[in-house]
């Protein structure tokens, strides 16, 4: 007969700790928001369910606001990561772009962003944006490479294009042409997911 050991108060704790969801927002604009989707289609549900159906168990908080630049993600930035957070899917540049900002301001803002969630021991996980064509080659070499440098800088994981396989795609984005239908949500998450599960996992990880 094989007796088994009784689980110590310390393992149980561990054990349960091990099984709390991973506290993460996203952080972005109406590309993250859900513009134009009911709310259970915005891309930070959709994400947390696909997580789900694969065992991984997450509280996610949609704090996109649609119209936002990487300046106003870093206004709001402090009340929008509430304590206890402990990763953050930042999702902006996209507006930036549009209106042709200078950027070197998306380069300062997000800096900052990094730099606070840094301070704060908040992992992050950066979605680089791609400039539209028209405002030339020289604007768009300056402004794609935001996200890869501070990516490097931060040390922080860089998902290269949030809009991979649906920019671009009419059958994909609204009538608008830049927001993606619900199908098109369903694109991104089933091509960032691999990320995200990465993301997570070192997280995880880093807290047992």
């Amino acid at each position: 007969m094989v007796t088994l050991p009784i689980p110590t108060a310390t393992a149980q704790t561990a054990a349960a700790g091990a099984a709390k969801p991973v506290k993460l927002v996203v952080l972005g604009d109406s590309l993250s928001a859900g513009y134009g989707l009911p709310a259970a289609a915005a891309f930070p549900v959709r994400l947390q369910k696909a997580l789900k159906d694969k065992g991984i168990e997450v509280e996610m908080i949609n704090a996109g606001v649609s119209g936002d630049t990487t300046s106003g993600g870093l206004g709001r930035l402090d009340w929008s990561i509430p304590e206890g957070t402990q990763g953050v899917i930042v999702e902006l540049g996209a507006n930036d772009a549009l209106r042709g900002t200078d950027p070197k301001v998306p380069r300062a803002a997000l800096t900052e962003i990094l730099t606070r969630l840094k301070a704060r021991n908040i992992a992050v996980l950066l979605c680089g944006m791609v400039a539209p064509p028209n405002y030339g080659a020289d604007y768009a070499e300056k402004f794609n490479s935001i996200y890869p440098d501070l990516a490097k800088q931060f040390g922080v994981p860089l998902y290269s294009f949030f809009l991979e396989g649906v920019a671009g795609d009419s059958k994909l984005n609204q009538a608008d042409a830049m927001h993606p239908t619900a199908e098109g949500v369903d694109i991104v998450v089933k091509n960032i997911l691999p990320s995200v599960e990465a993301f997570v996992g070192t997280i995880a990880g880093q807290r047992s």
